[in-house]
C-alpha cells in the first residue's frame, strides 16, 4: 500500500508501508522500535488512510486514537479541524488526521525529497525477470 502525496516543496512522492515503518522506528526514541512492531503499526496506520490523505477521527476506535496520538507525539502524524453551521444553527467540528509527509520523508532516510534510489522490494521484482522476456519486448516494440 502506498500514498501518492505533495511535499511542501510540491514534489510529488509516493509514501510507503517501508517509509512508514522507517519513520517509526526512528522516531520513537533513541533505541528505536523493534522493526516487527513498527512494521505492524504502519500497516495498521496506513489501512486507516487507504489511498486517502487525510481520514476523519470518528472512525477511530479508542485504542487507535491513542496510537494516532503517539504518533502525534513523535511529529509523523497532525490534526486539523474544519467547522460548520448546521440547520439549526448549532456549530458542528469535524476532526481529520493527516500524515506529516516531510518529517516521515526525512526519517525514513529521504529527507523529503525526491529519492532516486529505488525501493528493495521493486528492485528484487525486476531482478527476478528473465533476461529472456526483456528481449522479447524489445523485440515487439521494434
Amino acid at each position: 500500500m502506498a500514498i501518492m502525496t505533495k511535499t511542501k516543496k510540491s514534489e510529488f512522492v509516493t509514501l510507503t508501508v517501508n517509509d512508514l515503518t522507517r519513520a517509526i522506528r526512528n522516531s520513537i526514541d533513541r533505541k528505536g522500535m523493534p522493526d516487527e512492531e513498527a512494521r505492524q503499526m504502519a500497516q495498521h496506520v496506513m489501512n486507516f488512510f487507504g489511498y486517502s490523505e487525510r481520514i476523519i477521527d470518528n472512525i477511530l476506535e479508542p485504542e487507535d486514537r491513542d496510537a494516532f496520538y503517539m504518533l502525534e507525539d513523535s511529529g509523523l502524524l497532525t490534526t486539523e479541524r474544519e467547522e460548520t453551521t448546521l440547520y439549526d444553527g448549532r456549530e458542528w467540528r469535524i476532526h481529520y488526521w493527516l500524515f506529516k509527509k516531510d518529517k516521515i520523508l526525512q526519517l525514513a532516510g529521504k529527507g523529503g525529497e525526491k529519492d532516486d534510489v529505488v525501493d528493495e522490494d521493486i528492485r528484487s521484482i525486476y531482478e527476478e525477470i528473465p533476461e529472456s522476456i526483456w528481449r522479447v519486448q524489445e523485440e515487439e516494440e521494434e
